[in-house]
């Protein structure tokens, strides 16, 4: 199910791309409030945007905007909506995002060749591990992707092992949609309750929410210990509500591949210009076929990496290596960079450790905190020196660590207002 834009040249993707520009920025021109007034404003003369490059010369949206002006970005009669869906509010006020019957018809496409991507076919049998209420829109539009597959889904949503595992054994899904770390969870109910995790008939899972691969592509330590016991196939897969698209990696495991007919990708630096080869920035994107509220040169916040070599799997489209973490959760501790996702991976490298929540803090100097809050199973004066060697010898810096109990983190972690596990607080001041 290849798309064959995917496996074209480079020259005839970007000739697509460039027509299917032209006609978003005439669409949003003739019916955004929003991009109207910023055109005006920015005296933009839309004909003179002919191709990718110049781009470049158009202001980026930012998700303050989105806060800001939340309707001016709709495009069409309310009455044309057919599903209000939300953000999570990750970096500040959700924001609401209308789908109209076209947007959710594109949403299915590219779920479906997305999981096509990961291996998922006709006849498979998929459970899905996440949420599909609560205004969540990846939970409608894996149910909607699958569907289009013509693939048979569990829809058990999140949590409660238990539960999962009754509807493994009983259904005997071939994949599984679900947050990376959940998967622990699952083997550690199935070691307890004698269930042979490896005869399941699970073959794959489709990884949400928390990396999977190292900045080589190599298995990172949450990989690995999932892996070292369950022999299952993990794909991760990226996306958020704005873009309604999907960057997922195929069987080689080389990062998310584009869909260049949904969406264009720049990855840009502090001042909005394109990086060079080989270089992180922060991760923009323009939709491509959005009725309701298409975005031009929107700035996600992710931290990422392009890579645009051909794939084994014929696809000639970049992708999007693993996400270095969040522009607003860089911390600057000690005259050092760090990304939480970098310390996530340390932590999870830990089979003593239970759960972990990172919280970054200014202190009386105006500077970045860093307070890591565990659950263990032994709690001793070794592990605790252990830990904070892993810390000097990865990442140069140790972090003040302190020992909690399991249902005190678990409370944090898991909050009932939230659609996702949260792992990361941060209290700095410039940040509130």
């Amino acid at each position: 199910m290849i798309p064959e834009i995917e496996t074209a040249s480079l020259e005839e993707i970007k000739t697509l791309q460039e027509k299917k520009l032209s006609e978003m920025l005439a669409y949003i021109q003739a019916n955004s409030p929003f991009y109207q007034r910023l055109f005006v404003s920015n005296k933009i003369d839309i004909s003179q945007i002919k191709t990718i490059e110049d781009l470049q010369h158009l202001p980026v949206t930012t998700k303050e905007d989105l806060q800001m002006y939340n309707d001016d970005f709709r495009c069409v009669p309310i009455s044309n909506i057919i599903d209000f869906t939300t953000t999570s509010g990750t970096l500040g006020e959700p924001i609401t995002f209308g789908l109209t019957d076209a947007d959710l018809e594109r949403l299915a496409y590219n779920e479906a060749i997305s999981f096509d991507c990961a291996g998922i076919k006709e006849g498979d049998i998929v459970q899905l591990m996440t949420t599909i209420d609560r205004r969540f829109m990846a939970g409608l539009a894996y149910f909607l992707g699958l569907r289009k597959l013509k693939v048979g889904v569990i829809r058990v949503g999140a949590g409660i092992p238990e539960l999962q595992w009754d509807s493994i054994l009983k259904h005997k899904p071939t994949h599984l949609i679900t947050v990376p770390s959940f998967l622990l969870k699952l083997i550690e109910y199935a070691e307890a309750h004698d269930i042979d995790f490896n005869n399941s008939g699970v073959k794959g899972a489709i990884c949400i929410g928390e990396s999977l691969r190292n900045q080589d592509f190599s298995m990172n330590a949450l990989t690995k210990k999932i892996t070292d016991k369950w022999k299952i196939k993990l794909y991760s897969t990226y996306a958020s509500t704005e873009m309604s698209t999907s960057f997922t990696e195929c069987q080689h495991a080389v990062g998310g591949h584009h869909h260049p007919e949904l969406i264009i990708v720049e990855v840009l630096d502090n001042l909005n210009q394109p990086i060079k080869n080989g270089e992180s920035g922060e991760l923009t994107f323009t939709t491509l076929g959005i009725e309701a509220m298409p975005l031009l040169r929107y700035k996600t916040g992710d931290i990422v990496q392009l890579h645009s070599d051909s794939c084994k799997c014929g696809r000639n489209t970049i992708r999007v290596g693993p996400i270095l973490g969040r522009k607003h959760h860089m911390i600057k501790y000690k005259g050092t960079t760090l990304y939480p996702p970098a310390m996530n991976d340390i932590l999870n490298g830990f089979d003593n450790i239970e759960a972990h929540v990172i919280e970054i803090y200014t202190n009386e100097l105006g500077t970045d905190e860093i307070l890591i809050r565990l659950a263990v199973k032994v709690h001793t004066e070794e592990f605790l020196h252990e830990i904070k060697d892993h810390f000097r010898a990865k990442l140069r810096v140790t972090p003040k660590i302190e020992f909690v109990a399991l249902n005190i983190l678990n409370a944090s972690i898991f909050n009932p207002m939230s659609r996702k596990p949260i792992r990361f607080f941060d209290y700095r001041k410039n940040n509130l």
